[in-house]
């Protein structure tokens, strides 16, 4: 397990998260200050497992990951991904339940902890923070279902444009504007498009004959962003 440790107003992480918080007064600012935690992890490490019972408000500071469940065959259904400042994990805490799947690190990051009867005791005196956690639940819950109708209703091309369109939206571009500042394996696109590794490699080859996409590896470019709307929206 990563090493714990405070942060002071100087880490960057607090700089990134306060963003979250930025409806508190100072009082409260403080007081989450003194009532926190902050792991570092490592690309490849796990921050919750699938049944882990949530201890605090799990905040994204910076880095990247990626929300993961197990389904038949052991094989992974990639449901989120998620780029700091952000909230994650934060459904089983307000539902007093386990967590129903795994994270993982895609790239390193900083992980901001709140206890739980610290979050709570904000919520109380602040209600527009609860408000803040609400719309956030709805944001969510309406991209799930979105999510759900299309990955079960597009065709193959449909399905891997839209999954490269919603990682530009997460992530962007680098410097470029081209090229996706994600790193993601053939597997990991491939679980978050709902098919094959081998479907997945065949249709990324399509797209690049097409020169709709440029891939070197793991770096994917974008050459022409309205064609993969198009694709994306056609299913």
């Amino acid at each position: 397990m990563p090493a714990k440790k405070k942060s002071s107003d100087s880490d960057p992480t607090i700089k990134e998260i306060t963003k979250l918080y930025s409806i508190l007064n100072e009082e409260e600012k403080q007081f989450l200050l003194n009532n926190h935690s902050t792991v570092h992890y490592k690309k490849g490490e796990i921050i919750y497992h699938e049944g882990d019972k949530p201890s605090g408000l799990l905040c994204l500071g910076v880095g990247k990951v990626k929300i993961f469940k197990e389904g038949v065959g052991r094989r992974e259904q990639i449901v989120r991904m998620a780029s700091g400042p952000a909230f994650i994990g934060y459904r089983a805490l307000f539902a007093d339940d386990l967590h129903i799947a795994s994270s993982e690190v895609i790239e390193p990051c900083t992980i901001f902890i709140v206890p739980k009867t610290a979050v709570y005791k904000l919520m109380k005196t602040n209600p527009a923070l609860s408000m803040t956690f609400v719309k956030s639940f709805a944001k969510e819950l309406g991209f799930a279902r979105y999510r759900t109708v299309t990955l079960t209703q597009k065709h193959i091309r449909g399905r891997l444009a839209e999954s490269l369109c919603v990682l530009k939206d997460i992530y962007g571009y680098e410097e470029d504007e081209q090229t996706l500042s994600v790193y993601l394996s053939r597997e990991d696109l491939a679980n978050f498009s709902n098919m094959t590794t081998s479907n997945a490699i065949r249709t990324l080859t399509t797209f690049v004959n097409e020169k709709v996409l440029a891939v070197n590896g793991r770096i994917i470019k974008i050459l022409d962003g309205e064609r993969l709307e198009r694709i994306s929206k056609l299913g």
